[in-house]
């Protein structure tokens, strides 16, 4: 078994540490995130368990030749160089809505203290205001007000979920997600105008992407309710806080509640000290039962993984969220085995790769089946290089054009992957392949030549003519060099025409046989090649 290496950049509790150290095979590095030796402690580094205090960019990847995995504890990965990561075929992954309960729940304590004023009742006894200007600390109740999600994913849906219960009005804003997705159909969807000017609180749920850094700024402060009191626990990039800084001097914004600031590291925020607003450092995950599911999970998810089992939550692989791995991997495995082929088939250059995917088990595959066919493709020139996270990349940068398509000649089944490759001087190739008992993949056709053949192991490809004794010859010349054939299938065009037979064989045949099959006055082409068995 392979020694894998793994190196912890942040707190773990004590039971996921004993799974991670209890691994055969794995053992554990420990290292803080401004360590001086830092870089030199990410040599020999298979993977890494990181929180957002520490920025994984470009150059800090070139510390690390070995890595494969980093792991994110919680949602945001805006501190990790996506791009750089994603090209280097390195494995970033995050654990979505483990902490979704510990977040939306202190969203909702920071919604009730703003709206209450808690901290200036809290402040008000503290420096021996009694009897209390109970007209200072009025506070406003939460039953019959319109409370506005701005993104309704897992944490979203927690505060959603509660504060129908105070008996609210929610709405809900989220490009992403359609009516149907709504497990309560009392949360309303709506559109931005409309969540805006009827809410009278705003909490914020949305990741930090291009998209949304920025999003919430002046001219969306201006179109809320005045008066609105606004929560983000989501992400500092969201908000523009000199505008509600500003906002709050008008008084449209009729208070701030923050869990997230800009800077991070030492926040010198204009809303901090504000007597408006309610700070805390973030901690909005900061539950003893968050921090054990977060621990918990990012190490079993490294370490499926590094084994290759599994690859849940992986934020820069073709996967969609939930996806069964274990039950779409054959699927995977054919794709790639056909691309594997399709490069042995192919004598020049393949510039254009053409998809078509039939049938209910292959619906909604159609990216990671694509990428397992550049991984294909592409193995035999790079190895190790190429993985599910690179492929496209690579591809690309090797001037292939991948697209969708419809109306391959291909054979019927029910399930079906099909490809066509065009190669640098026109020619094409079309290749198809399904599963037998939904497990075990078989190429079933070849161009015009019908097949029915396990695509692994060692495999000879022999292009010839129809005649008769072509079976015996080939035969002979085995048997005369002690090769064992395994298994012989072949597919012709029509009686009398051209041939494409694939023999399995037991071991690689020697250079010197292999001229020889070359030789034979029926033998138009012939090839070997060896592909792993991965199917178990």
């Amino acid at each position: 078994m392979e020694n894998l290496t793994v190196l912890i950049l942040t707190d773990l509790t004590p039971a996921s540490l004993g799974l991670l150290e209890g691994e055969t095979g794995i053992t554990t590095r420990f290292a803080a995130p401004a360590q001086a030796n830092l870089r030199d402690l990410l040599t020999g580094v298979q993977a890494v368990i990181t929180r957002d205090d520490l920025r994984i960019d470009a150059a800090l990847l070139e510390s690390a030749p070995d890595l494969r995995v980093i792991g994110r504890m919680g949602v945001d990965i805006s501190n990790i160089d996506l791009d750089a990561a994603t090209n280097r075929g390195i494995l970033v992954m995050n654990t979505p809505g483990t902490n979704a309960v510990a977040a939306g729940e202190y969203t909702i304590a920071l919604m009730l203290a703003l709206s209450r004023k808690l901290v200036a009742a809290h402040h008000s006894l503290l420096n021996g205001h009694w009897p209390p200007d109970k007209a200072q600390i009025q506070g406003m109740q939460l039953q019959g007000k319109v409370l506005g999600i701005i993104g309704l994913g897992r944490v979203g849906q927690v505060v959603a979920e509660r504060c129908l219960a105070f008996g609210m009005t929610v709405l809900a804003y989220d490009p992403y997600i359609d009516e149907t997705d709504i497990e309560d159909d009392r949360v309303l969807l709506v559109g931005m105008k409309e969540l805006l000017h009827r809410s009278d609180i705003v909490t914020l749920h949305v990741p930090a992407t291009d998209e949304t850094r920025g999003m919430v700024d002046a001219g969306m402060i201006a179109r809320m309710k005045r008066g609105v009191l606004l929560v983000n626990t989501a992400h500092s990039s969201v908000l523009d806080e000199a505008a509600a800084a500003q906002a709050l001097e008008s008084g449209h914004l009729g208070g701030v509640a923050l869990d997230v600031y800009s800077p991070e590291a030492k926040p010198d925020s204009p809303l901090v000290g504000h007597d408006r607003v309610l700070h805390t450092p973030h901690i909005g995950d900061n539950t003893v039962e968050a921090a054990q599911n977060l621990s918990f999970q990012i190490v079993q998810q490294v370490i499926d993984a590094l084994r290759g089992t599994d690859y849940r939550n992986v934020v820069n692989m073709p996967f969609l969220p939930g996806t069964d791995y274990e039950a779409i991997r054959p699927y995977l495995v054919l794709a790639e085995h056909m691309g594997i082929l399709l490069n042995v088939l192919a004598r020049r250059d393949i510039r254009q790769v053409e998809v078509e995917f039939r049938g209910e088990e292959v619906h909604g595959l159609v990216k990671p089946l694509v990428v397992a066919l550049l991984k294909g493709l592409l193995l035999p020139l790079l190895g190790e290089q190429v993985n599910y996270i690179n492929a496209p990349v690579l591809a690309a940068e090797r001037g292939m054009r991948v697209m969708q398509t419809k109306g391959l000649e291909t054979a019927h089944y029910t399930n079906l992957v099909s490809c066509k490759v065009t190669l640098e001087d026109g020619e094409a190739i079309i290749m198809a392949g399904t599963l037998l008992d939904h497990q075990v993949p078989h190429i079933i056709q070849i161009n015009q030549y019908r097949m029915n053949f396990v695509p692994e192991g060692h495999l000879l490809i022999l292009g010839s003519y129809d005649k008769p004794g072509v079976i015996g010859r080939v035969g002979t010349l085995m048997a005369q060099n002690n090769i064992n054939i395994a298994s012989w299938h072949t597919g012709r065009a029509h009686p009398g025409g051209q041939t494409l037979t694939v023999i399995t064989l037991d071991y690689p045949i020697p250079d010197q046989v292999l001229e020889d099959l070359r030789q034979l006055d029926f033998v138009r082409h012939v090839r070997q090649l060896s592909i792993e068995n991965i199917t178990g």
